[in-house]
């Protein structure tokens, strides 16, 4: 990076993987400077802060950054304690962000709209590795400003862009104009979100650990409000994918909250629709009728999109990328993480070499790097950026070597879009706190963790 003496490198979000490329690059003398959409560092994980994940906290931090917050005086968690994501930006994320070194090169409010080379378009070659990058971003002042930078470092998440209702990998017809009747991905409907939910019809879609945390919660929530009323649509033929292996389950805690979802559909507290394609969704005065493409209709006050999530494009479409042409993720990544083959458990660490996109200077990075495989964990965006620092600083001996260490059995999420982790909803709350049954355990949520989502993402 021939430039980098000159100019910043972009960081595309203030997540855990964002606010811990920065740390990285600060040690190797680089210069960030962090874009974050919302208004607060960890602004996605906001979302989901009542969730716990199932890793515990020495899974969940990078080196880099509790090296600048123990320079401050920061003291660490205790690391066998399960997080929830409120912890997770309260007593690591806020304080990170808030350091001066990180504080000065941050700026909220700034949504990236586009990444560009200065005066190139992606057809243009001649002088394309030595032309610096332009990030346009739209400000929280109304201004929308383009910012010269040495290299970008897109650690935006998955979070904004969830995987639609429908089948084919389309929106449902009529799915943007019930746009009132969808709920968030992973909604608190026990306490911020409750009145949305109590004594109402609500339609859980998704056969992920984020339905299955859902549909506990809710079952929580109908023992209260017993008038509230709980469907359950999945596209498979059955719900076994969810209900996983029980006792005999390698993941004690994926095995419980199997067992929890199977026991509830058993005893009539889940009403479960199996091979459920969704095929329209039409508005009604309080309601919403749900097709399914073999022509059953639910009907339902409020949706909850458990689908997954993938990753956003268009900001990159002025780039030469080079991604796999299933799963989104760069090229040589895409075969290592292909959940049709892989669980997070059996993905090779990897950094720089495998993230290197044609454009020069260039990595997506974090859950985003996964495209729309569900299997990432933090511990593995922690090492990404690592190497890609070290290989933005010229240390490419550093950047191609790579390592992660990890519990036997992985820690990872499957459908929250944002990571391997999975909110601990299963767990006794002593085991939570001493992280007796989950210390190796993965954290299942699908969405941002590790990242938990314990899942882990940004809002950008």
């Amino acid at each position: 990076m021939d430039s980098a003496k000159k100019l910043p490198v972009a960081v595309i979000g203030a997540g855990p993987i964002g606010l811990a490329a920065a740390a990285h690059l600060l040690e190797r003398g680089l210069e960030p400077l962090i874009f974050e959409a919302g208004t607060t560092a960890g602004a996605a994980i906001e979302h989901w802060r009542h969730i716990r994940l199932f890793s515990p906290w020495r899974f969940n931090t990078d080196a880099a950054a509790v090296r600048l917050l123990e320079a401050a005086g920061w003291e660490a968690p205790r690391p066998t304690a399960l997080p929830y994501g409120g912890e997770l930006i309260d007593k690591y994320l806020a304080p990170l962000g808030a350091l001066p070194q990180i504080s000065s090169r941050l700026q909220t409010g700034a949504r990236v709209t586009a990444v560009t080379r200065q005066g190139l378009d992606k057809t243009h070659i001649k002088g394309r590795d030595t032309t610096p990058f332009v990030v346009r971003v739209e400000h929280a002042d109304g201004e929308t400003r383009d910012h010269a930078v040495a290299a970008v470092i897109d650690a935006s998440g998955t979070w904004s862009t969830r995987n639609p209702l429908g089948t084919s990998g389309l929106p449902a017809i009529g799915e943007e104009a019930a746009g009132e009747r969808i709920s968030a991905p992973l909604p608190d409907v026990t306490g911020r979100d409750r009145a949305s939910f109590a004594g109402r019809r609500v339609l859980v879609v998704g056969a992920g650990h984020s339905a299955a945390n859902t549909l506990i919660n809710l079952a929580d929530l109908a023992k209260e409000e017993p008038d509230t009323r709980i469907l359950w649509a999945v596209r498979g033929a059955t719900a076994e994918k969810v209900y996983g292996g029980g006792d005999l389950d390698g993941l004690p805690a994926r095995g419980q909250l199997g067992g929890r979802v199977r026991r509830l559909v058993e005893a009539g507290k889940i009403e479960l629709h199996t091979g459920f394609g969704i095929s329209s969704i039409k508005s009604l005065d309080s309601s919403v009728t749900v097709s399914a493409v073999d022509g059953r209709t639910l009907e339902a006050d409020v949706v909850v999109p458990c689908t997954g999530f993938r990753p956003d494009l268009d900001i990159l479409r002025e780039l030469r990328l080079n991604l796999d042409p299933a799963v989104e993720a760069p090229m040589e990544l895409g075969p290592l993480i292909d959940p049709e083959f892989h669980s997070c458990g059996t993905v090779p660490p990897h950094g720089a070499k495998l993230l290197a996109h044609p454009d020069k200077d260039f990595y997506i990075v974090g859950m985003k790097s996964y495209g729309r495989a569900p299997t990432f964990l933090l511990a593995t965006g922690y090492e990404q950026v690592r190497s890609v620092a070290a290989a933005l600083a010229g240390d490419q001996e550093s950047a191609d070597t790579v390592h992660l260490d990890l519990p036997e059995t992985g820690v990872c999420s499957t459908d929250a879009g944002t990571s391997c982790d999975v909110p601990a909803t299963a767990l006794p709350a002593e085991a939570a706190e001493s992280g007796c049954c989950a210390a190796p355990e993965p954290v299942l949520v699908g969405f941002p963790t590790g990242l938990a989502h314990g899942r882990s993402g940004t809002s950008n």
